[in-house]
């Protein structure tokens, strides 16, 4: 049975509903039908931390998912996974093949810049201010490209950045 018929969240509840009747209603093929599926599926089970099977249902409608601006967002919640679990190197991936695909996430170079402040911060308890600054002069570029995207977004993003003299 599919995962959207026993969620038993009212909103996904609601979204499966909404999300069923535009398919319904919008003339696409069966091959995107199926991809939309798995997508949404995908979205449950990681609403509801159960990432395994979140990534299952992404990497298939990844498979079948012809459209770049779609497989972007699949490939963003990918990221998300992969940052949720720690796996950093692997969430930049994902985060970089979304933006190829549509390089309007703003989502995603904040995700990439928080990343990225991460390690900054850990190289600096580290000892290493070489390596520190150049995580966090990346971490800098990626807010503020999220930012000219989307200017009200992202306040702390904007203080640390004029704190520490990197907003121009």
């Amino acid at each position: 049975m599919p995962r959207s018929r026993i969620n038993g969240n009212f909103i996904d509840k609601t979204f499966s509903i909404v999300a069923n009747i535009l398919l319904r209603i919008i003339p696409t093929t069966s091959g995107e039908k199926e991809a939309f599926a798995y997508y949404r599926d995908g979205m449950s089970a990681q609403s509801e931390g159960n990432y395994a099977e979140a990534l299952q249902n992404y990497y298939e409608a990844m498979r079948l998912e012809i459209d770049p601006y779609d497989r972007s967002y699949i490939l963003y919640n990918i990221g998300l996974i992969h940052t949720s679990n720690g796996e950093h190197t692997k969430a930049l991936e994902y985060y970089f093949r979304a933006l190829e695909r549509n390089p309007f996430l703003p989502q995603a170079f904040n995700n990439m810049a928080v990343i990225c402040h991460y390690r900054g911060e850990q190289a600096i308890r580290q000892g290493d201010s070489e390596i520190a600054e150049a995580w966090l002069n990346q971490a800098a570029e990626y807010w503020k490209q999220a930012i000219t995207l989307t200017p009200g977004n992202y306040i702390e993003a904007q203080n640390w950045l004029k704190i520490t003299g990197r907003f121009e």
